[in-house]
């Protein structure tokens, strides 16, 4: 296969067909060896980790194909670690939408002197920049209307999209009597259709999840999902 793009814990693929591929690195977000989904650089590196990835983000996906959710997800081989997907162009040069269920992470720093730590948010949606010479800076609608990022109905229909995403994976993990805090989703463009898509992964390492207040860690998350 060909490389076409080299990320933190995905490289980008384009196969003998012509088709795009995922491949799920061992790599992870984090500061210092110690994971964190609100990091823009890689921490560290955990054997293991990139097959669990896709474990979950092939499940979740299955789940919001078949709740005709539009995402670019075709299929994939959790063994080889690849996932094949429709062609996508991403907003600028690439957006986060994060829904927040509970005030923790990087919402808790900047707003701290207002809210404690674990209240309760009613699905909050912010949008960072992709940026990480800026720390992936926050920005709203008006912002991203006046740069040509998104039009205002876009981002209408990414943020409800985002949080009926997100609240599919909440009901999902709360199966397992695991509570969502918070994720971390991206979104892009069909490249033949046009249509809004969700795009890249639905993992451990995009979320944070707590099961009786206690924080679990991304792969031991694949236990409690997976496991009876």
């Amino acid at each position: 296969m060909d490389l076409i793009y080299r990320g933190k814990t995905k490289d980008v693929y384009k196969d003998n067909n012509g088709e795009t591929v995922l491949y799920f690195k061992d790599d992870m977000t984090g500061k210092d060896g110690v994971f964190d989904p609100g990091e823009n650089q890689v921490g560290l590196k955990v054997e293991g980790s990139g097959k669990a990835g896709l474990q979950m983000t092939s499940f979740f996906f299955e789940k919001l194909n078949a709740a005709d959710i539009p995402t670019h997800y075709i299929s994939a081989d959790v063994e080889k670690r690849e996932m094949r997907v429709k062609k996508v162009s991403v907003f600028g040069q690439g957006l986060e939408v994060i829904c927040r269920f509970r005030a923790v992470g990087s919402f808790l720093r900047r707003y701290g002197a207002y809210v404690e730590e674990g209240a309760e948010l009613q699905a909050y949606v912010e949008v960072t920049l992709k940026d990480d010479e800026r720390q992936d800076p926050v920005i709203n609608e008006a912002a991203l209307e006046a740069l040509n990022i998104l039009s205002g109905q876009e981002y209408k229909e990414i943020a409800e999209l985002t949080v009926k995403i997100s609240e599919l994976v909440k009901e999902e993990l709360a199966v397992k009597d695991l509570e969502l805090y918070d994720i971390k989703l991206e979104f892009g463009r069909d490249e033949e259709t046009g249509e809004i898509l969700l795009i890249d992964e639905i993992s451990g390492g995009n979320m944070r999840v707590y099961k009786d207040g206690a924080y679990i860690e991304p792969l031991k998350l694949n236990g409690y999902m997976f496991e009876e």
